[in-house]
C-alpha cells in the first residue's frame, strides 16, 4: 500500500529552510510513502466563518480535498513573535468549521527546522489537537539549518535532518499503518 503524506511548510520565503526540509522529505521518503509538498497556503483568502457554508471559495475546496485524500500530514514551520505564521494559521482555520473533517484523527508529524522555535511548534501542537488530529511527532533538529547554507543536496547528508526525517516517517507510518488495522478489524 502506498501512504500518501502532504506536506505543508508554514513559510512562504523562497529561501524557506522549512520549505527546503520538506522538499528533501519528498526526494527521500521511504519506499511505499509518498511525500507531496502544497504549496497553496498563500492562495487561500482570509478565513471568514460567513463563508465557510456548504460553498466555501475553490481554492478553500481544492486544499480541503488535498487532505481528505491523505493519510497523513508533515508540517514544517518557522515561528514569527513567539506564534505560528499567520498563512499557516489561516490554513488550519479553513479546517475547523468544515462537517468533513479533512484532520480528524490523521496522523500529524512536526519537524521544526530551528531549535529555537519552541513557542509556535507548542502552539502548532495545541492547535492541532483541539481540531482532533493525531499529533505524532514532534521533531526537532538539534541544529539550525540557518548555521549554514545548505542546498537539498547537501541537507539530504546532514545526520540531524535524516534523524529528523526518519523519526517523522516512522511515526506516520506506523499510525497509519494501526488507523488501517483498526479500519479492517
Amino acid at each position: 500500500m502506498q501512504f500518501r503524506i502532504v506536506a505543508i511548510s508554514g513559510s512562504l520565503r523562497s529561501g524557506s529552510s522549512n520549505s527546503l526540509l520538506l522538499r528533501v522529505a519528498a526526494a527521500d521518503a521511504p519506499p511505499g510513502m509518498i511525500v507531496e509538498l502544497y504549496d497553496g497556503i498563500d492562495r487561500l483568502p482570509f478565513f471568514n466563518p460567513d463563508l465557510d457554508g456548504d460553498e466555501v471559495p475553490p481554492e478553500v475546496e481544492a486544499f480541503r480535498a488535498n487532505l481528505r485524500a491523505a493519510h497523513g500530514l508533515l508540517i514544517s514551520s518557522p515561528e514569527y513573535a513567539h506564534g505560528v505564521p499567520g498563512v499557516l494559521k489561516n490554513a488550519l482555520d479553513w479546517l475547523v468549521g468544515s462537517t468533513k473533517g479533512e484532520i480528524v484523527d490523521k496522523p500529524v508529524a512536526l519537524i521544526n527546522a530551528s531549535p529555537r522555535a519552541t513557542r509556535a511548534q507548542a502552539s502548532l501542537v495545541e492547535t492541532l489537537r483541539v481540531m482532533s488530529a493525531r499529533v505524532v511527532a514532534d521533531v526537532k533538529l538539534a541544529s539550525s539549518l540557518k548555521s549554514k547554507a545548505f542546498d537539498e543536496t547537501s541537507l539530504r547528508s546532514e545526520p540531524d535532518v535524516r534523524r529528523a526525517l526518519y523519526a517523522a516517517f516512522a511515526a506516520l507510518e506506523d499510525a497509519i499503518t494501526v488507523s488501517s488495522e483498526a479500519e479492517r478489524v
